[in-house]
């Protein structure tokens, strides 16, 4: 069995995994979920000082405080700067990143560079106009494919502005990662934001696997969503073999 550290993205917090987290655990895995810096039940420690440093640091320090060993490291949307970054500098704890319609960085690109230009416009936009030049107000959930009024009472109360500077920190990567299998699963049924990051995956010869759901498919499709993940661990070899590799 493996162990799951899924990583949320822009707004939201850890609980937005739990409808999947739940059915990872009936299987036998262990799964952790925390919350980034600033964010949700944590949003008292927001400030304009929290980057995207703040949240590798999150994740950081939870796989070395708990030493956790073999984990699969999920990331969600903006959270794939986060697992990329996490995987550099701790590849050996790492056995498999999944990157969960989410960037696919490298070294010295930013979240803000891989968003296609009209979605970048608009977040600029919003954090110069709405959010003092450092927050990004929440986005409508239509637009990320949630439109049933259960789904969005449960996520809309708990969703709070994200800090703008995790959008432009720059990824700062050492080469590591690269030794670390990645896989990409892109949520097909929304306007595909990352549509583009599924092709980068593709070009990297990731295999790219496809939910039939909106962006936030922790949400809206979560026993899907928990095959994907519990297919792609299964695929993973023994730890005793990845020694040897």
């Amino acid at each position: 069995m493996s162990t799951f550290v899924l990583v949320h993205g822009a707004w939201h917090g850890g609980w937005c995994w739990d409808r999947v987290a739940p059915l990872l655990r009936a299987v036998g895995h262990v799964v952790h979920a925390p919350t980034l810096t600033g964010l949700s039940e944590r949003a008292h420690l927001l400030s304009p000082l929290v980057g995207l440093e703040t949240h590798v640091e999150d994740v950081v320090r939870l796989v070395d405080v708990l030493g956790l060993t073999d984990v699969v490291l999920v990331g969600h949307s903006y959270a794939g700067q986060v697992v990329t970054a996490v995987a550099d500098r701790r590849p050996a704890a790492i056995a498999q990143r999944v990157y969960l319609d989410a960037f696919v960085g490298s070294d010295g690109e930013s979240a803000r560079d891989l968003l296609p230009e009209t979605v970048e416009h608009h977040w600029a936009q919003s954090a110069a106009e709405q959010g003092f030049g450092w927050l990004v107000a929440v986005r409508k959930l239509s637009v990320l494919g949630v439109t049933d009024p259960a789904d969005v009472d449960w996520l809309l109360p708990k969703l709070t502005p994200h800090p703008w500077r995790t959008y432009t920190d720059p990824l700062r990567l050492t080469g590591a990662v690269e030794a670390v299998p990645a896989a990409f699963v892109e949520c097909v049924d929304w306007m595909r934001v990352f549509a583009g990051q599924a092709d980068r995956a593709r070009a990297l010869g990731w295999p790219v696997h496809e939910l039939a759901t909106g962006h936030e498919a922790m949400v809206t499709a979560p026993d899907e969503l928990a095959r994907v993940l519990a297919d792609i661990a299964g695929a993973l070899p023994a730890p005793s073999a990845r020694e040897e590799a």
